[in-house]
């Protein structure tokens, strides 16, 4: 694993993703996804979603695309341990088709997903506006920005916090962990793969799911200062949907936007829309998470 002083090869770091979310058929509907080499804790969230939907598409017939998947995390997962995926097959349509996804690890389910795949039609279409902000270019790079930062991070976070990203970013303003301060709650940030993808739409379809379970929790905790570095925070993912509405490339820049518009109870409502860098929706998402402050 790279160190916060060498920076990654962006190539490698897209060659690593690719195979994480190579999923194995080990049987009819059984897969098993790959352990992240170097673990260092908690499966990240995002890896989960992504590698159960590999195992749903390889399910489906290959000219119904997804459109939507909505998941629920369980058990947190080990970055040492490969991941079974067990898939059902629950309708086959005329345009639709649905498959269930149960994600285990040492025989106890750790997520459950749904998603749905459709044949391709055209119909009415409309959509929002992307916002107005700097472009990407003009914005510091995010692993900058944690280098910067990091003597500042409890020493036992430090490794998670530096760990090389297969993503690049670029926010719009600060991150809650930068500042510490209260502030609206949402976001908006820029980012694409380190390094070319390749045209498999399905691999560019997995990358989005592995990207959008970042910086939707984060939205959530903004209005009141505290961030998922602070040691009386106890934070984790429960529920994550996803939409994809159009084609896109997660190899060219994407606008992630974030909003909060609620939190109570220890949990936290995040809603997130994708942008290509010409204005086209492509997707959206929506979770819930465990803002659970101790103490």
């Amino acid at each position: 694993m790279a160190d916060a002083e060498t920076p990654a090869d962006p190539a490698s770091l897209i060659a690593a993703l690719t195979a994480l979310l190579d999923v194995e058929q080990i049987d009819i509907d059984l897969y098993r996804g790959p352990q992240k080499p170097d673990g260092i804790g908690r499966v990240y969230g995002g890896q989960v979603i992504a590698q159960a939907l590999v195992a749903a598409t390889h399910a489906t017939p290959p000219e119904r695309v997804v459109h939507s998947l909505h998941a629920y995390f369980m058990r947190p997962g080990d970055e040492d341990q490969p991941i079974i995926y067990r898939v059902k097959r629950d309708h086959d349509g005329g345009s639709f088709s649905t498959r269930r996804v149960i994600a285990f690890q040492r025989g106890q389910p750790i997520l459950s997903l749904a998603a749905s795949f459709q044949k391709r039609e055209s119909g009415l279409a409309h959509q929002a506006e992307m916002p107005a902000v700097p472009a990407p270019e003009d914005l510091p790079d995010e692993m900058e920005l944690r280098r910067a930062f990091a003597p500042r991070v409890p020493e036992k976070w430090r490794p998670f916090f530096l760990r090389p990203r297969p993503f690049e970013m670029r926010p719009v303003g600060s991150h809650g962990w930068m500042t510490g301060e209260t502030e609206p709650p949402a976001q908006q940030i820029w980012l694409r793969a380190a390094a070319p993808v390749g045209d498999d739409p399905a691999l560019h379809r997995a990358m989005l799911a592995y990207m959008s379970d970042m910086f939707l929790l984060g939205t959530a905790m903004r209005p009141h200062g505290v961030s998922w570095l602070d040691a009386d925070m106890q934070t984790a993912s429960l529920d994550h949907a996803l939409w994809l509405h159009e084609d896109f490339r997660v190899d060219d820049w994407l606008l992630y936007t974030t909003d909060s518009p609620w939190a109570g109870g220890g949990r936290g409502f995040n809603r997130g829309a994708l942008f290509t860098r010409d204005g086209r929706l492509i997707a959206s998402a929506a979770q819930e998470g465990l803002i659970r402050q101790r103490g």
